[in-house]
């Protein structure tokens, strides 16, 4: 087993409360690698709960008193604040010779997650994005799929995230940061645009040559609760759908291959192949119908975590700083971007770069 990880946390919001910290608690008492050491937050109420909720732990107002109080006593930090201080938290980080696993999105600007990439490389240490959706249980068995049914060449990818409004954050500190541009960067195409993305780039085996968008947004925020985009992918087509403003809680994802496809309704999975040709009521079929739970109503996504634990720690035991996560993570930020710039612009398709290795050119 490899050596145990201590972590700080900064940020002691929703996700970081439910989902990272009970995840983290947990291994602690099963695979015994990880422990959380301390915590920052910027809200009084937030640390004594963190002291609460974990015991022993070191509390401290921002991260920059807990970096340096802390020298020597921390491998890594966990960035759970809103989007707007991922950089600042992580540049912090790795001056001070720590790994960095980041919340998504990784940054609200392309300069700025291009800065922690590189950031990441001259400090020789591990950028690793909280992509959490990847370890959702019915999207592994998407994967799983994609590698044992033979449904060709993927051609469509359609993914859809209803949601019936923004995700709350705690009522201690701003639970509408969400939809205050100063904090969150965006509205739904922040906050699970990243989701989103970085799943099609992977089902595409891709990233998007151009993005075209609409957005729209119901009630007096300055960020936006629902948006449509279009990516021109070199081995596809990806149709993206987010809105904070449904009837009802779900997400529906579609991938059409030459020789049939796959649809996921939340923990359903559906398999399609195609057998023969056309006829006069189509091609013959074969379908298989799963159910693989995968706790999509606990927003939290608490059970998702270790899988993704796992992945962090083995990046960190390769010595892999800026991993292919890292680079889809970059690529999401990049892919919100243009698509903002595209729905300004009355829908205009906005040119991204499809390589990730041109896109990153120059990069330390």
């Amino acid at each position: 087993m490899s050596r145990r990880l201590r972590a700080g946390l900064v940020g002691f919001g929703f996700i970081s409360q439910n989902g990272h910290t009970p995840a983290y608690l947990e291994r602690r008492d099963t695979v015994g690698d990880i422990d959380i050491v301390a915590v920052a937050d910027i809200c009084e109420a937030r640390r004594r709960l963190a002291q609460e909720l974990i015991p022993g732990v070191r509390v401290y107002p921002d991260h920059e008193s807990m970096i340096s109080a802390e020298a020597g006593r921390l491998d890594f930090v966990d960035i759970a604040t809103p989007p707007s201080d991922h950089p600042r938290i992580a540049h912090a980080a790795f001056d001070a010779g720590l790994h960095v696993l980041c919340e998504k999105p990784m940054a609200t600007t392309d300069a700025d997650a291009r800065s922690m990439l590189e950031h990441a490389r001259r400090a020789r240490r591990v950028l690793f994005p909280v992509h959490n959706y990847k370890h959702a249980p019915v999207v592994k068995a998407i994967r799983n799929a994609l590698n044992t049914h033979p449904i060709g060449k993927i051609q469509l990818v359609t993914l859809a995230t209803y949601r019936t409004t923004h995700a709350k954050g705690v009522p201690e500190w701003r639970p509408d940061w969400r939809r205050e541009r100063r904090y969150s960067g965006g509205g739904i195409a922040m906050d699970h645009g990243a989701h989103t993305f970085y799943l099609a780039f992977d089902w595409l085996g891709a990233y998007p040559l151009a993005v075209s968008a609409t957005a729209a947004t119901i009630g007096d925020y300055d960020t936006e609760s629902t948006i449509s985009c279009n990516l021109r992918m070199p081995t596809g087509t990806v149709v993206a759908s987010l809105t904070w403003n449904a009837g009802f809680r779900k997400v529906i994802y579609t991938i059409h291959g030459e020789r049939g496809g796959i649809r996921v309704e939340d923990d359903e999975l559906e398999v399609t192949t195609i057998l023969g040709p056309n006829g006069a009521s189509g091609p013959q079929t074969r379908s298989e119908r799963f159910v693989v739970p995968s706790l999509w109503k606990d927003a939290s996504h608490r059970a998702w975590f270790n899988s993704l634990f796992d992945e962090f720690k083995a990046a960190i035991d390769r010595n892999d700083f800026v991993g292919r996560d890292a680079i889809d993570a970059y690529m999401c930020v990049r892919t919100i971007t243009s698509a903002y710039a595209s729905a300004q612009s009355g829908s205009r398709e906005i040119p991204t770069v499809a390589d990730a290795g041109l896109a990153l050119q120059g990069t330390a």
